[in-house]
């Protein structure tokens, strides 16, 4: 229900001209000039938005065999350990989700030197003999995410040989299994540090997140007629545990920024990508804050309400009166209606008063309602029955004009950035508005423009990593 209006007298400078004619009166009032506030409008608030990060396991599996590839680890110096070893990656990594973890099969060719023998007495023995191990090692990882990255702790299940371990003597693969325990015992440490670094530099997810938020943070003129512009300015982001299910790595992002309307002018936030803090939360929320501008011409919203006017004719007792004009404007703040009648008094009135919003029915009414007026005048009293009478309850209550449309499409511009908008390749930012507030009313030179507060959900997905 629309608030109801207030009949309140305001002194304002009046200046009637009154001719008798019969029964009917013409006055002319003094016209307000309008005025309007110099100053910028900004409308900045902060807000959590909800930016979780879904990776498949085939973009993990993908990134991890770009990194590993060919001759994988190689050690030519027999000092030390009596081994020198080269390890190739035969095939593809296939990486796989069970039960919250990842299962990999890393399908290996592994040569191995073995030197062996005596020394005693100053005296030494040696010989060397080459294994040739061909096999698929499998491994188990868990992950965590720890400053931008995915962190692994790998551990090898088994390796299922393809070919038996075997050593060359003679030119003669002979299979033997007594040399291979000590490579081994070597081989699986370096290993599983080789698979958590592949996949902790395979998939720094930083530099995506990054770019995605220095696009999505440049400033947005949403309407070039009557320069309304929304920015965005990240402060802080948040992270939960990361989470391996359903095919897919997620890893729960939250975001504390600024997110800014601003009229007449380019928004001052700016993103500083070096001041952007990640820290570890047990829970977030998933609800961002966005302002939507529903704006309205005066010349416009007159001929909205004018169609309140339309056939209408306003009367108490004897008295009636016809709108045949409304026009419309601002002065300090307030909205100034001209009402041009005719029927029992000829002439132009003016109401001041506040605009509101009505969310139940996307109108714009006025509020703390003023006849303007001059209480000194004597010729008052001709017009006193229209400004506190029945009539003039009635021609306020037509003093309304809908900004749906504005609203909608002020709606549709937001949702084309949250409809799989794609500021960077391979990240999608999707999202929808679950709901609309009002928040205030602010009269420009050119327009009425309505701030609207939304309220939504965001999501930001890594797909496709190349």
């Amino acid at each position: 229900m629309r608030p109801p209006l207030s009949l309140l007298f305001a002194p304002f400078g009046l200046i009637f001209l009154l001719s008798a004619c019969s029964t009917t009166k013409k006055i002319q009032a003094l016209k307000p000039a309008p005025n309007y506030s110099t100053e910028l409008v900004y409308d900045k608030q902060t807000s959590f938005l909800n930016l979780p990060i879904e990776i498949a396991v085939t973009d993990l599996q993908n990134q991890t065999n770009k990194y590993l590839s060919g001759l994988i680890y190689e050690d030519n110096s027999l000092e030390g350990d009596n081994l020198m070893m080269k390890v190739w990656k035969q095939a593809p990594i296939t990486i796989a989700e069970k039960n919250g973890k990842l299962e990999m099969e890393l399908p290996l060719k592994v040569w191995v030197r073995v030197r062996y023998g005596i020394e005693k007495f100053g005296f030494s023995a040696y010989d060397t003999r080459e294994l040739n191990l061909n096999g698929k090692v499998r491994i188990s990882t868990s992950v965590s995410f720890q400053n931008w990255k995915l962190n692994t702790n790998t551990q090898i299940l088994g390796i299922d040989w393809v070919e038996n371990p075997s050593i060359s003597i003679a030119g003669q693969d002979i299979s033997i299994t007594y040399l291979i325990n000590p490579a081994l015992a070597i081989f699986k440490p370096k290993l599983t540090k080789m698979m958590d670094d592949a996949i902790a530099q395979s998939l720094d997810i930083k530099p995506y997140v990054l770019q995605a938020l220095d696009q999505i943070s440049k400033p947005i003129e949403v309407d070039k007629t009557y320069h309304v512009w929304f920015a965005m300015q990240p402060l802080e982001i948040y992270t939960q545990p990361a989470v391996i299910a359903n095919k897919k790595i997620s890893i729960g992002l939250g975001m504390k920024a600024y997110l800014e309307t601003s009229v007449n002018s380019k928004p001052t936030l700016s993103f500083d990508k070096n001041k952007l803090t990640l820290a570890a939360v047990d829970k977030m929320p998933t609800d961002f804050h966005a302002s939507l501008a529903g704006i309205v011409t005066y010349s416009n919203a007159a001929d909205l309400m004018q169609k309140n006017f339309v056939g209408q004719q306003f009367q108490s007792g004897k008295r009636a009166v016809t709108i045949k004009k409304v026009d419309l404007w601002g002065k300090d703040g307030n909205l100034i209606v001209e009402l041009a009648m005719t029927g029992s008094i000829n002439g132009s009135f003016y109401l001041s008063g506040t605009p509101m919003y009505n969310p139940d029915t996307k109108e714009i009414y006025l509020d703390q309602v003023n006849f303007v007026l001059d209480s000194k005048n004597k010729l008052l009293k001709l017009g006193d029955w229209l400004v506190h009478g029945i009539i003039a309850k009635k021609i306020q209550q037509s003093c309304t004009f809908s900004i749906a449309s504005q609203l909608s499409e002020a709606e549709k511009i937001m949702k084309t950035y949250l409809n799989n908008y794609q500021p960077i390749k391979g990240v999608n930012v999707s999202g929808n508005i679950t709901g609309l507030s009002p928040d205030k009313i602010v009269l420009t030179p050119n327009a009425i423009v309505a701030i609207i507060t939304a309220k939504g959900q965001v999501v930001i997905r890594i797909d496709g990593l190349e």
